[in-house]
């Protein structure tokens, strides 16, 4: 579905004098200023008039309008109290929409939500977004896809194949599958970041590629594994583990792993291999 009629642009440097209230640097707040990357950002997430949204870091409400034009309901999450009375003043035309001050890390979705099948749609920054995409998860409702405005390196890196992975592609990739959609110029945020963001799209597996019950072991492996990246598999491991030298042998020979390979290099489908030998030994 489109995103409805288009909506007269916010002045976000004024009404944010108005409040007499600046950008937070430290919360990574840069407000998307642009109402046709709005757009596609909505059109995107393909949200149907059924359908309710999430909306993490809400900001000053620039896209929560337009994902109000499309959704039966979005629940706009926004951390900054100094933001919440201008998210209520610019969405009062919108009764479908309900403002929540909070961390969502902190917040229930099945409280938040209700129900599994939301779309996810947020503006985060990089440093929360494994943690982000566990927390919601593996909660008792889940969302059926994300779409998340990151900076551009960070949706490389979500997007990487084997040889390139990293803990935060492996911590999204084992959820589902990412995929790049396009590219915003740091010009089109008030005020302008340093580098230019990527909007990604994750369309969720209806179970985690690795069983659920595995996942705290798989996290573990993986952290262990890429805590010394340099470093051959065998010897990370060692470091990461502290398992004796002779078990981790026998931990990588069952799995069929050469021991001098580096985590970067193992896919998905080996890590979980490897959890479930680990899980098997341990």
């Amino acid at each position: 579905m489109g995103a409805g009629i288009d909506l007269p642009p916010l002045n976000l440097p004024e009404l944010m004098r108005r409040h007499g209230i600046s950008p937070h640097k430290s919360l990574g707040q840069n407000f998307l200023l642009d109402g046709n990357i709005l757009r596609r950002i909505v059109e995107s997430a393909e949200i149907t008039p059924s359908e309710s949204v999430l909306e993490i870091g809400a900001g000053l409400g620039s896209l929560t309008r337009w994902l109000a034009q499309a959704a039966k309901q979005v629940v706009a999450v926004e951390v900054d109290l100094h933001l919440i009375p201008i998210l209520h003043q610019v969405l009062t035309a919108w009764p479908q929409v309900r403002v929540v001050h909070g961390d969502i890390l902190q917040l229930d979705p099945a409280i938040l939500m209700g129900e599994d099948g939301y779309v996810v749609v947020a503006n985060i920054p990089y440093y929360i977004t494994s943690a982000l995409f566990r927390y919601l998860l593996e909660s008792r409702v889940k969302p059926s896809r994300m779409v998340l405005t990151v900076q551009h390196e960070v949706a490389e890196r979500i997007c990487a194949a084997a040889g390139e992975l990293s803990i935060l592609a492996l911590s999204v990739q084992v959820y589902g599958q990412p995929k790049l959609l396009f590219r915003i110029p740091a010009g089109a945020f008030y005020p302008p970041p340093k580098v230019d963001s990527e909007v990604l799209r994750v369309d969720l597996y209806p179970q985690p590629f690795i069983p659920p019950d595995n996942l705290d072991d798989f996290f573990r492996l993986i952290k262990a594994g890429f805590s010394q990246k340099r470093k051959m598999l065998h010897n990370a491991l060692y470091a990461g583990l502290g398992w004796p030298r002779e078990k981790l042998d026998q931990l990588l020979e069952k799995t069929g792993i050469d021991p001098q390979r580096r985590a970067q290099t193992l896919s998905l489908d080996e890590w979980r291999r490897l959890t479930q030998v680990y899980r098997a030994l341990n």
